[in-house]
């Protein structure tokens, strides 16, 4: 039996991302709900989030994510021969939007499948692309996290409907001679998965919000510096800490905890609010477009959510 042999290592190539352009303010919901800015940003840190437009689906910002990645990694869409989106909102099951994205983005007959560990997706699927180059599975892969929660969200229910948004983030991740994505961190806590859930098709998304920022804020930091330690990376060494943006007390928590005092934190969540699966590969991005850190420098990638689920690598920045 033949082991197929694959490149050395791989690195992400170019980063992409979309948000709708519908604003939802803190002060738009307090006209529908009981809440204010003020009590908003005390508990989530959120100011504003993006909400697509019914005419939007998360199979359309993942395309524009994805497009845009594609683009500006130089590639055409004939090189890519794998596309993997993570995603745990898509309104039907069957067919998946992998296959959709890649058709129409030109791609032909690529592998496609999604991935769904909701939050902590991207990371998932990240390392899933690193391993199938490295093996020759692939030679060149799209990985995007794309949501709609917009359509899986109670609006009259404060404890969500002021947290989740919508978007998309994208990476193109190509084969290395050096090792541009480190080896990857997950694991799950399952006996907490009714803590964020979808109880059934009629229902909406809820969550337990003091279980999981308990969760976050006491076992996360510990996965953060094993990332770090698999990849022989000192946190002080660090150029970004990119973990999900789930509530910025969370990110701020872990952040002191990890020692990562060098680190640009990405905070996106204060204008973009909670994306899930997009939410790693939209700040990545935005960072990168605002010139907040440099290609080559070192960036912690650390998901986690529903599941309750985990997963992170340290990724050299493209």
């Amino acid at each position: 039996m033949k082991v197929r042999q694959g490149s050395p290592g791989a690195k992400i190539l170019a980063l992409g991302h979309y948000q709708p352009s519908n604003v939802v303010t803190n002060d738009d919901l307090a006209a529908t709900m009981e809440t204010n800015d003020e009590w908003i940003q005390s508990r989530v840190g959120i100011k504003e989030r993006r909400v697509a437009l019914d005419s939007e689906s998360e199979i359309d910002l993942a395309v524009q994510a994805g497009g845009k990645a594609l683009a500006a990694s130089g590639l055409a869409a004939s090189d890519i021969d794998l596309v993997i989106v993570a995603t745990c909102t898509l309104e039907t099951q069957i067919p998946n939007a992998s296959a959709r994205v890649a058709v129409r983005l030109g791609i032909e007959s690529p592998g496609a499948f999604d991935v769904n560990t909701a939050c902590s997706g991207f990371c998932y699927a990240l390392a899933v692309a690193d391993n199938a180059i490295r093996t020759g599975s692939a030679t060149n892969v799209l990985v995007i996290g794309t949501e709609k929660l917009s359509q899986w969200i109670d609006w009259t229910d404060r404890s969500t409907a002021v947290i989740f948004a919508d978007g998309a983030g994208a990476a193109v991740v190509g084969p290395s001679q050096t090792p541009g994505i480190g080896p990857v961190v997950w694991g799950s806590a399952g006996d907490k998965a009714e803590a964020i859930m979808i109880k059934d098709r009629d229902s909406s998304l809820s969550q337990e919000g003091q279980t999981v920022f308990r969760w976050a804020t006491t076992a996360l930091h510990p996965v953060a510096r094993q990332v770090c330690e698999a990849a022989g990376v000192d946190p002080a060494d660090l150029a970004a800490f990119v973990p999900h943006q789930a509530n910025l007390r969370i990110i701020e928590a872990i952040a002191r905890k990890i020692g990562a005092e060098n680190a640009v934190v990405a905070k996106d969540i204060v204008l973009a609010g909670n994306t899930s699966a997009a939410s790693i590969p939209l700040a990545l991005s935005r960072m990168v477009e605002r010139g907040e850190v440099q290609s080559g420098g070192l960036a912690l990638l650390l998901g986690f959510g529903a599941g309750l689920t985990y997963a992170g690598q340290v990724v050299e920045i493209p």
